[in-house]
């Protein structure tokens, strides 16, 4: 929730047009007459769920009225939430149905108003702070332009796919391997917007109004609605390049130029690599291929924190008061990752400088240090921040390979290891930055993810108030200054949003 001081900073814009105007689509249960409340929801996800419902037959009104039998929120605080409806002038608001989002997205599920039960239901509560503005309810996040920012309106990313996102990731991988930057990005785009919605996909017309969607997504879309599977990403996935280029690419320190170069020299196997004596493989490339069954697996979450345990433990006996935070897809909740990434800092300026390296002197000396490549500070303000989402920040880092023993996991976690493995150990790929502390927030933010957010996360901050994003600063153009941020809640303030949890951006 953002702090009454802040919110004269978050200007007043106009209501997106309604999706799919009232009287379009035919009312089909006259018996229900729902209200979706915008806080918390967004004004442009509210208006696809209101485009969405109607075209199921469901009447949905965009003002709350004595109509009005079902009200239906999303994370709002039950008491603030009936403070608001007692004071919005209806003549009895104790027969309203007040809802949680579940109720909704189980009556889309069926394609008709469910029966309400306890579990639905938000119940009556004295409030505890007041969130009325100017009279109204509050949509303290500001959702403009809908078609171009993910990160604003999907507000809850659900991390299990509605319709197969997966195919959308492959078609958007095979145009980054081709340097078509612009349908990489679509796809990419298309596929987070699929991940937002409430239920799954069974018509193209429940898509009608949604933004991002471009034609070659919606026809990939409707083969697999229409055969159960895409003739397109079929194509892509025999296709000989792809399937190499996927498989160089697997390999630590591999690119795609380096990728297509070994490619273009006919080699088509890991085995045919390795085999070449004209091929010289760098230092990070050798480990690679060294730890290539460990390192190509997946880490689970349980394995994140018992290096998390391990890195913490050793950062604590060298500097007790270091900080270290576990960011990446593991900070915004997943199970599964491809490596683990860590910050390391100090809560004092100029104090980090040296821990790193002494990180990696002690994890050496434990015996559990496989690789290691230190890249020093390269932090210049004068060219910060940086306009180009895909370049690497300045702080200084170190990208490791460690060997995490099975002793070393904590409740029923276990090694994620091939069947039949006798070996008590796996290599895990970790990396470790160390920002100041005066850039941590952003480092914090930048570093947990997903891309697609934090990429969208940039744009409106640069379209939509003049400022410049990224993992070092918030620069503010017009003032021409840098904001100070001590956390990421700062950060959304000076942006005028409200702050999203690191488990809602997995766009």
């Amino acid at each position: 929730m953002i702090h009454a001081s802040i919110l004269p900073r978050v200007k007043k814009r106009p209501r997106p047009v309604e999706a799919g105007a009232r009287g379009q689509e035919e009312v089909k249960f006259n018996e229900v007459t729902v209200y979706l409340v915008e806080r918390k929801m967004g004004s442009s996800r509210r208006s696809f769920l209101t485009s969405l419902a109607r075209s199921k037959g469901f009447r949905v009104e965009y003002a709350l009225s004595d109509e009005v039998t079902h009200v239906v929120a999303e994370d709002n605080q039950a008491g603030a939430l009936w403070a608001w409806l007692r004071g919005s002038g209806l003549r009895d608001v104790s027969r309203l149905q007040v809802l949680d989002i579940s109720w909704f997205t189980d009556s889309m599920r069926e394609g008709r108003p469910v029966t309400v039960e306890t579990r639905h239901c938000i119940p009556v509560r004295e409030p505890v702070v007041s969130l009325s503005v100017g009279g109204h309810f509050p949509a303290i996040c500001v959702c403009v332009f809908a078609r171009v920012y993910m990160c604003v309106f999907n507000r809850e990313i659900i991390l299990e796919n509605n319709l197969n996102t997966d195919v959308l990731e492959e078609l958007a991988e095979n145009s980054e391997f081709n340097e078509s930057k612009g349908p990489c990005l679509a796809f990419r785009r298309a596929a987070s917007v699929l991940k937002s919605l409430p239920s799954a996909v069974h018509c193209l017309g429940a898509i009608q109004g949604l933004p991002c969607l471009g034609e070659h997504t919606k026809a990939v879309m409707e083969e697999i609605l229409i055969f159960g599977r895409s003739f397109k990403v079929e194509e892509v996935q025999s296709d000989e390049r792809y399937q190499a280029l996927k498989l160089f690419t697997s390999v630590f320190g591999v690119g795609p130029k380096t990728a297509e170069k070994w490619y273009r020299r006919g080699l088509r196997s890991l085995k045919e690599i390795l085999a070449e004596p004209n091929i010289q493989l760098n230092r990070m490339q050798r480990a690679g291929f060294l730890y290539y069954r460990d390192i190509s697996k997946a880490v689970s979450k349980a394995e994140a924190k018992a290096l998390r345990s391990i890195i913490e433990e050793t950062a604590h006996w060298i500097a007790p008061d270091s900080i270290l935070a576990l960011t990446g897809g593991f900070r915004r909740g997943k199970e599964y990752g491809h490596d683990v990434d860590f910050l390391l800092t100090m809560p004092e300026m100029g104090k980090e400088k040296g821990l790193l390296v002494r990180v990696i002197d002690r994890l050496r000396d434990q015996g559990i240090l496989l690789y290691c490549e230190h890249q020093g500070s390269t932090v210049d303000m004068s060219k910060l921040p940086s306009r180009r989402f895909e370049a690497m920040d300045h702080f200084e880092k170190c990208f490791l390979i460690l060997r995490l023993e099975e002793g070393q996991m904590e409740g029923d976690g276990g090694l994620q290891k091939d069947p039949g493995e006798s070996r008590g150990w796996r290599a895990v790929r970790v990396d470790l930055v160390a920002p100041p502390v005066d850039h941590y927030a952003f480092a914090l933010l930048g570093w947990t993810g997903s891309r697609q957010f934090e990429r969208d996360l940039r744009r409106f901050a640069r379209k939509e108030r003049g400022m410049s994003l990224d993992n070092h600063a918030l620069y503010d153009k017009t003032k021409k200054l840098f904001l100070p941020a001590t956390s990421e809640e700062d950060i959304f303030a000076h942006l005028g949003l409200e702050y999203v949890e690191p488990w809602q951006r997995n766009a």
